[in-house]
């Protein structure tokens, strides 16, 4: 038997994130700040706030998580901006604070339906995440990166915000590590 208020509620607060969402999308669609924003265009901006501009840089990082701006495009400014040292810094500090804002407003509008799914095949994959959190988050990081489904997906379920924190950081060294790298060739080499 199901509890009807607390299902009503749980699809409520689900269509409240999915308008949240489309919203994002359409926002930075409509207004073009997802075609606007490339890494010279970010650079640029760096640049012009001075010493605020890695502040400025991981709130745009922030933002374009949330509208779906490839986090490929934050990491190139950061190394044309800054190099490789201090634009890798960088990019890694911004892409674990852009995950972590995605993770709040996911999870405080839809927040943990996952954790209360019953099906067999559902309780076995989220098994993995439950037992072992940061691990399996680091391991998913390394595979898809800063996939806003894997963002969604993990605020939703019923992990811990400091496992999702940790595992993150984790899984997103390597990658990071090697787009950097590959951008300090193609634009610094």
């Amino acid at each position: 038997m199901t509890n009807e208020p607390a299902e009503k509620i749980r699809w409520g607060r689900l269509g409240a994130l999915a308008a949240l969402v489309v919203g994002l999308v359409v926002v930075g669609r409509v207004t073009g700040l997802t075609a606007w924003l490339s890494p010279e265009r970010i650079r640029t901006g760096m640049e012009s706030a001075g010493v605020w501009g890695p502040i400025v840089f991981v709130a745009a990082f922030a933002v374009g998580e949330l509208v779906h701006v490839p986090g490929m495009v934050f990491v190139a400014a950061a190394v044309v901006a800054y190099g490789r040292v201090g634009g890798g810094a960088l990019a890694l500090t911004g892409a674990i604070v852009s995950l972590c804002v995605s993770f709040v407003v996911v999870r405080g509008v839809g927040g943990k339906p996952l954790g209360a799914i019953r099906w067999r095949f559902v309780q076995r994959i989220l098994g993995h995440l439950e037992g072992h959190p940061v691990r399996t988050i680091a391991l998913l990081r390394l595979v898809l990166w800063m996939a806003p489904q894997l963002n969604y997906a993990l605020a939703l379920s019923s992990v811990r915000f400091r496992s999702y924190l940790v595992g993150s950081a984790l899984g997103l060294v390597a990658p990071i590590t090697l787009v950097v790298l590959l951008f300090d060739r193609l634009f610094n080499g």
